[in-house]
């Protein structure tokens, strides 16, 4: 009986697998909103303020960070937690691919989030006239605690490997 529970659990992590595969779809939904921003600027582009250009510049390199996120979670929640990749000899296989595991991978996490933040903040300053003060406070209480989250989970970590 302990080894059909033990052996149902471990099958389990399966589930996760269609949940990967879904991110993979929010992959290419952000792909589809990033070409409509680029389309959508193209016939201002001569008209338009540089500060309305560098928003729109934040927001593309926004849409990419959240991007290398998924992908990042995908392949390393997978290979962690579902099965490792094989991948062909011939095809390029990711520098980082099988070398990421869960501990970096939330720490990864925690960076990528900080920086997605701060890309909106800086987004925030730009339309600074746009904002009230407290908003902007919120923005920023809302960032720095993002900051010293991620400050601390990468403490934490280095304390936890040092002692083991």
């Amino acid at each position: 009986m302990e080894k059909l529970v033990e052996s149902l659990m471990y099958s389990s992590r399966w589930i996760l697998a269609p949940i990967y595969f879904g991110l993979s779809l929010v992959l290419l939904a952000l792909g589809i909103k990033f070409f409509q921003e680029i389309i959508h600027v193209i016939p201002q582009l001569l008209s338009m303020k540089d500060t309305d250009l560098i928003l729109v510049s934040l927001t593309l390199v926004d849409i990419a960070l959240v991007g290398g996120l998924l992908v990042m979670v995908m392949f390393s929640g997978y290979e962690n937690f579902v099965s490792r990749i094989d991948v062909a000899d011939e095809q390029e296989k990711l520098g980082w691919l099988g070398k990421v595991d869960s501990g970096s991978l939330k720490n990864k996490v925690a960076a990528s989030i900080v920086a997605i933040s701060s890309i909106h903040l800086l987004k925030v300053f730009m339309n600074v006239e746009k904002t009230t003060s407290e908003n902007l406070m919120w923005y920023v209480l809302i960032h720095m605690t993002f900051v010293a989250s991620a400050f601390a989970m990468g403490y934490l970590d280095k304390i936890t490997r040092v002692n083991h």
